[in-house]
């Protein structure tokens, strides 16, 4: 009698193991991939504020963007000081 009520708590444990699986596994599959749409997310925000960097920078004269950004830099800093 104690062996068949271990045997059936066991496999009532098996069982309810499984299916809590099942149901995480199921909570998961809507997420799947998420982590990549987060990704390209953020690289199209970066290329987007480094297209505005370059439109920004080319009406200020010399058109070139490493000199522009490092005098405007050099030129905050001064301000601060």
């Amino acid at each position: 009698m104690g062996y068949r009520m271990l045997g059936l708590a066991h496999a009532l444990a098996v069982h309810a193991v499984a299916d809590a699986r099942r149901a995480v596994g199921a909570a998961r599959d809507g997420q799947r991939g998420q982590g990549t749409v987060e990704y390209v997310a953020l690289i199209l925000l970066v290329a987007v504020v480094l297209a505005g960097v370059v439109a920004a920078t080319k009406g200020l004269g010399s058109g070139d963007i490493g000199k522009t950004l490092m005098n405007k830099l050099k030129g905050a800093i001064d301000r601060v000081k």
